[in-house]
């Protein structure tokens, strides 16, 4: 397993970090503990939770996955683990926050009590990583990052980053730092997959010119890259099975990942991994990894026995001639995203 460091900061983390935000709902506490402890046998030390976790959010269960991981943490050395987790973002918006009464936002008050929510649950003392968990570009930038540099200070967390920001977003919020001389956001955790490249139109150039790192999230697009969605598929149990039976959010967000253009190209991503010798969602986790622009890339498991094929991609450098076939077919079919 590789490490990297978090953008300019002092913290190197495995390039494979994994995500919890199933556990609580589709990941029983006991299956949840089995993965974390695989995890971390196979030398990955970042771990991404969050205050709004297990997804889809509810007020009944927020906070449930920081419970979770937090008991398995207090059976750990704290020192080997870089745990990362996030504040809501507002509420007023087209997600709603399952903390504080519906009523999250990024500014003093609610940053202050979330923080406080989170390292209770967590049972630790300090965060690593404490994400602004979507943007509140209402807030005062001031305001929210004046609030993460006392926590810095105060010794609860470590370093900042955001999350499904905005280039606007994310270079106002450097700018304010440096005017302000407070901590900036080392990172910013976006959606970044070999079915949404979106990330590198602009982005990436910040990242680069800046030196914040990407720790992208849905590597797998949600698990449409492993293919079990293709022919008109609805497993059983798989989220966006469940999501397009909903309505709502839940169904306009699933009809973003699986539509008619995501899942030609996934057949072309699962015949290049073929050809390769590879599982789909091995290529996909490795062809996330494969960019200088990248400190972690955030893979998730609903299930011990999805392990395996993810764990293949720690080490793995794709050929230059695989990474032309993926740009081929991102050619080809452009953005299926949207």
């Amino acid at each position: 397993m590789k490490h990297r460091r978090l953008g300019k900061s002092a913290i190197y983390v495995s390039d494979i970090c994994m995500g919890t935000m199933t556990f609580g709902t589709q990941t029983d506490e006991a299956e949840a503990h089995r993965i974390l402890d695989a995890c971390l046998e196979a030398g990955i030390n970042f771990f991404d939770t969050a205050e709004n976790y297990p997804v889809p959010p509810k007020i009944e269960w927020g906070g449930r996955t920081e419970e979770i991981f937090g008991r398995w943490m207090k059976t750990r050395e704290r020192d080997r683990i870089i745990v990362a987790t996030k504040v809501c973002g507002p509420s007023h918006g087209w997600i709603k926050g399952a903390q504080r009464g519906e009523m999250t936002a990024l500014d003093r008050h609610n940053i202050r009590r979330a923080i406080e929510g989170s390292l209770t649950r967590l049972q630790t003392d300090y965060v690593d990583l404490y994400q602004t968990h979507w943007p509140d570009h209402g807030t005062e930038f001031d305001e929210t990052m004046e609030t993460l540099d006392d926590l810095v200070r105060e010794g609860k967390v470590r370093v900042v980053g955001c999350s499904n920001e905005d280039a606007w977003g994310l270079m106002k919020s450097l700018e304010t730092s440096s005017r302000l001389g407070t901590v900036r956001y080392q990172t910013i955790q976006n959606n970044f997959s070999l079915n949404n490249r979106r990330f590198e139109d602009a982005l990436a150039k910040v990242c680069r010119r800046e030196g914040v790192s990407l720790i992208p999230y849905s590597p797998l697009a949600g698990g449409v890259l492993s293919g079990k969605y293709q022919d008109g598929a609805l497993p059983e149990g798989a989220r966006f099975s469940s999501y397009l039976k909903h309505g709502g959010r839940q169904t306009v967000m699933a009809g973003r990942f699986v539509n008619e253009k995501s899942l030609e190209a996934t057949r072309r991503y699962m015949d290049i991994a073929k050809e390769a010798g590879m599982a789909p969602v091995t290529l996909a986790t490795a062809w996330s990894k494969q960019h200088d622009f990248v400190a972690s890339t955030i893979v998730g498991v609903s299930a011990f026995d999805q392990l395996d094929d993810i764990l293949a991609a720690a080490g793995l450098e794709l050929s230059r001639e695989v990474m032309d076939a993926c740009d081929a077919v991102a050619r080809d079919v452009m953005y299926p995203m949207g």
